[in-house]
């Protein structure tokens, strides 16, 4: 590991201030690398190449067809790195190994070549007929240099859906990721090095909370795609609207699952473990809101309780685990406050609670939680708790349902589960969130856009949507002979 240099506009460089970060493995509780910290020097450097990059370089100058091959190269090279990059990745957050192969690599490998696929059709330009006897031509040109933060929990995934669609589109980009995962940052410029892209045109600059305040506010940053919390989305909206620079924001979630009377118990119960517990729990589109018909509450209840008491906890190193530590201390605090709030407030603790997983004495561990004869009202159901627990809160009637799963400040996921799909779908239309799932937790289709509404954040990701947020639209009037 580069223990001492950035990767600035192309090119492994020191640091200039020579602060580090120390990334600490979440299981064992100990040191696994030290790594540079970029400082506002290091940040004005990369973003000054970006900025050469994109006024003066060939990069956003090339045909999307010359783009597009040159971001084919870099799936390439991450296809024979991706074991490499999967420990990579449960070394430093504590993912699962089985979970790291499956989602934190292998999704980001097939969403790079579905992208480039999608840039292959994707309108650059085109012409339509004026009202005037004019001819219009509508081009799509890159917004300019873009600053992509992201956070820890998914990296390589939100890299990709950022990174990716920017390049395609001719921008040039900062990438900063997490203080909790930089390794993974960092083995990927590695693979950008390889791939040849010209020198400019991608930066990766590990930092903390501070050196994305900075990023957020340089004058030199067109763009600014931030995935994270709704308090941080805020502000980086807030710092954006000074200069009205282009902002686009995926931000937390409270997602419910919607189960209709007609469902099977042991289906739900799988569908909503896997949904909602991979990764610890620590993914923003989880269904952590479990609504339930009354008159079958209990079965539904105990038929989760029994999915999540045969989770296997442990070592994310284990092919067996599926349940590791979550990121840090302070998250594994946080979650075992909410589950002492939760009892506080009277939900009845289920399965779980916040002592330590049995067999275990170190690590950031909390065990899968599940709460019962909760109500919406409770701050269980409220706030985002980022962790494996679930809610369970019971309905009279689909009406009732459908006003609890909208009773949120959040509009990030969902789901409902029936036998029954088309009434799967007409409840799915009177959800008021920007992605749903029927009879499955909301899937991360590359063609498909993601993305939130209200407190979940605004602008959309993948599918050809993914690739419009880095565009700026400009019309050409022509007159005719």
């Amino acid at each position: 590991m580069r223990s001492d240099e950035l990767f600035i506009g192309g090119q492994w460089s020191p640091a200039s201030a020579g602060d580090h970060i120390e990334v600490i493995s979440p299981h064992t509780e100990e040191p696994v690398a030290r790594v540079a910290a970029a400082g506002p020097a290091d940040i004005d450097r990369a973003v000054a190449a970006a900025r050469s990059a994109f006024d003066s370089g060939p990069w956003p100058r090339l045909a999307p067809a010359e783009r597009i091959a040159a971001v084919r190269r870099l799936p390439e090279r991450y296809g024979e790195r991706r074991g490499e990059m999967a420990e990579t990745i449960t070394a430093e957050i504590g993912a699962p190994i089985s979970f790291a192969q499956r989602a934190q690599v292998g999704l980001p490998t097939m969403m790079m070549s579905a992208f480039c696929d999608l840039a292959d059709t994707y309108p650059w330009e085109e012409s339509r007929p004026g009202m005037y006897g004019t001819d219009i031509r509508i081009r799509r040109e890159p917004v300019g240099v873009v600053a992509a933060i992201v956070p820890w929990n998914m990296p390589q995934f939100l890299i990709v859906t950022k990174l990716i669609p920017a390049l395609l589109a001719g921008c040039t980009v900062v990438l900063k990721p997490a203080a909790e995962s930089p390794l993974d940052a960092l083995l990927l410029a590695d693979m950008i090095a390889e791939a040849g892209l010209p020198d400019g045109v991608v930066s990766v600059l590990p930092g903390d909370r501070s050196a994305g305040e900075y990023l957020v506010k340089h004058r030199g940053v067109d763009k600014v795609s931030f995935t994270g919390s709704t308090a941080a989305g805020k502000a980086v909206a807030a710092a954006c609207a000074v200069d009205l620079r282009r902002v686009s924001l995926e931000l937390g979630g409270k997602s419910a699952a919607i189960v209709l009377a007609d469902a099977d118990p042991a289906a739900v119960a799988a569908g909503v473990r896997s949904a909602s517990l991979s990764n610890s729990g620590q993914i923003c589109n989880a269904l952590t809101r479990i609504l339930v018909p009354a008159a079958r509450s209990a079965e539904f209840t105990d038929a989760l309780a029994a999915e999540m008491t045969s989770l296997v906890v442990g070592d994310p190193t284990d092919p067996a685990t599926q349940v590791g530590p979550l990121v840090a201390q302070r998250q594994q605090q946080r979650v075992r406050d909410y589950i002492e709030k939760g009892q506080s407030e009277g939900a009845r603790l289920v399965v779980g609670g916040a002592d330590m997983p049995d067999g275990l004495d170190r690590g950031w561990y909390v065990k899968p939680t599940l709460f019962a004869d909760a109500d919406n009202d409770m701050t269980i159901a409220r706030e985002e708790i980022f962790g494996p627990v679930l809610t369970v809160i019971a309905y009279a009637d689909e009406d009732e349902a459908v006003a609890i799963a909208n009773d949120s400040d959040y509009g990030l996921a969902g789901s409902v589960w029936t036998t029954d799909t088309e009434r799967g779908v007409a409840v799915a239309e009177r959800i008021r969130t920007g992605t749903f799932g029927v009879n499955q937790g909301y899937t991360m289709d590359p063609f498909a856009p993601f993305g939130g509404v209200k407190d979940s954040g605004y602008g959309r990701e993948l599918g050809r949507e993914g690739i419009d947020g880095y565009t700026d639209t400009k019309s050409i009037s022509i007159a005719t002979a």
